[in-house]
Parts: C-alpha cells; sequence; structure tokens
C-alpha cells in the first residue's frame, strides 16, 4: 500500500538517491503543514512536538488522545503537574460544537485550550468564556497564546471524571484517597463505585487523577522508539499503540531506501 500510494505522488521525483521512506514522510508533512492543507493531525504533532516533549518530557509528562469527556472526545490532553486539555480547530474544522466541548472538558480537566488556525481566533474567542486558554498555530507552524488558560479544579465534576476512566483506573483511584471499594456483585459494582465517586472532593479527585493515569497511561518506555522515529511520525506513534516486539520491525521499514521500499508488494 505504501510504494502504491506513493506511486500516485510526486514525492518520489524530488527525493534525493539516498532518501528513506522516513524522509518521505517528512517531505509529505512538510507538504500537509502548509496553511490551508492542514489538518488534526498537523495540529497534534505541533503540541507533541512543542508542548509535550517541547515544554515538558516524556519522563515527567504524558498524553492522552480521544479521551472520551462527556459527550464529547478530548483531542489531546496533557498530564504533567495537572491535567490540560487542548481542542484543536483545524483549518477544516467548523466551531459548531466548540462551546459544548468546552463545556464539557471544564468538568475534568483543570485547564481548557482551544488552539486553531489564524483564521479561527476571533471566532473562538468570541464562542469560550474567558477562562478558556486560546492558542494559534501559525502559518510558520509556531504555537502563541492569545490567552492563558485560567486553571481551576473545583470545577469538575466527579461524575463526569468517573464515566471516563477505565473501571481498574476508578478503584485505584478510589484506594489512593482511602475509600474502600465496596464487595459487590460485579454487575453492582458500576454503580456502587458511581455513586462513591459523587461523594469525592473535585480537587483531591483531580490530584489523583493525574497521579493515575501518568501511571496507567504512562509514555516514558516509548522515550527510545520516539527518539528514532521521523518528526512526522512522532505524534502517530504517541497516539497508535505498537506493539514492543514490532518496534524494531517499524524502525526498520522506516530507515528502508527509498528505491528498495518502491519494490515492496
Amino acid at each position: 500500500m505504501f510504494s502504491r500510494l506513493l506511486g500516485q505522488t510526486d514525492l518520489c521525483k524530488h527525493a534525493g538517491p539516498h532518501a528513506t521512506v522516513g524522509n518521505t514522510f517528512d517531505s509529505a508533512f512538510e507538504i500537509l503543514k502548509i496553511a490551508g492543507n492542514r489538518d488534526e493531525y498537523i495540529y497534534r504533532a505541533a503540541i507533541s512536538q512543542k508542548l509535550l516533549m517541547g515544554t515538558h518530557s516524556l519522563r515527567t509528562a504524558s498524553m492522552l488522545n480521544e479521551f472520551r469527556t462527556g459527550s464529547s472526545k478530548a483531542d489531546v490532553v496533557i498530564l504533567n503537574g495537572t491535567a490540560t486539555v487542548y481542542e484543536i480547530k483545524s483549518e477544516r474544522d467548523s466551531l459548531a460544537r466548540l462551546a459544548s466541548q468546552v463545556e464539557n472538558y471544564k468538568r475534568v480537566f483543570a485547564k481548557v485550550n482551544v488552539i486553531a488556525c489564524e483564521g479561527h481566533i476571533e471566532g473562538v474567542l468570541e464562542k469560550v468564556p474567558d477562562d478558556v486558554g486560546v492558542m494559534c498555530l501559525s502559518k510558520r507552524h509556531q504555537i502563541t497564546t492569545v490567552r492563558e488558560a485560567v486553571e481551576c479544579s473545583k470545577r469538575i465534576c466527579p461524575l463526569t471524571v468517573f464515566d471516563s476512566l477505565r473501571i481498574t483506573e476508578s478503584i485505584a483511584i478510589l484506594q489512593a484517597m482511602g475509600v474502600t471499594v465496596p464487595e459487590v456483585p460485579n454487575t453492582q459494582r458500576h454503580a456502587a463505585m458511581r455513586n462513591l465517586f459523587a461523594t469525592l472532593d473535585p480537587v483531591a479527585l483531580h490530584i489523583e487523577m493525574v497521579r493515575t493515569l501518568k501511571r496507567t497511561r504512562d509514555l516514558a518506555p516509548l522515550g527510545d522508539f520516539i527518539d528514532r522515529l521521523p518528526n512526522s511520525l512522532q505524534a502517530a506513534a504517541l497516539s497508535i499503540s505498537v506493539r514492543r516486539s514490532d518496534h524494531s520491525k517499524l524502525i526498520d521499514a522506516i530507515e528502508t531506501p527509498l528505491h528498495a521500499a518502491m519494490t515492496w508488494s
């Protein structure tokens, strides 16, 4: 499929004699980075490269992708000392659902940001409350802050947090907060635990949620693997689960000379 799709582009014509598969992905990425072509992946890559691995590191922070939050899915969440969500509004996106998405995110995350293209910034500022951060991905692929997000964990809804977590994560949080998980039949456990979450202090819950998710969704083991990937594929590797046994195979494929890859069948 790679060789067939590559044959439908003109990337090969501009590739040097020593180009690899990885170089070709980077070349395609540079085209997709041009303002007007950019989709959600370009924004996701900017967040992972400039905020997750630029400001923080995989040893101290973790990242969640497409995290269920109420009736919405958070595009990107970065966990460090707090939980910060980034809602992406690319050139290809509408702002129609933005207000409801932001309200859902406030029920789970202490800081809410919207990152958008230059053409959307005015509309974003009109649609979101003043405590929501607004960021811009410029035509030069730089992230600038238009307005800082206000951190406020006391507004989160413990029930919405519970509905967003895996059951094992919910149990770990309750135990860490000194709450005894009741011994009930499996058919009753979900309701019993949900009732317990309803009694939790939002601020204390948010702290423990961040600690637990940083442990259960830890990205540190991917550090060496990510470092060996071209920049264009790092965001994909952070969001798509690749078995550890396949890491070396993927690296070998990426380092394959382009002329050899074009014979794949």
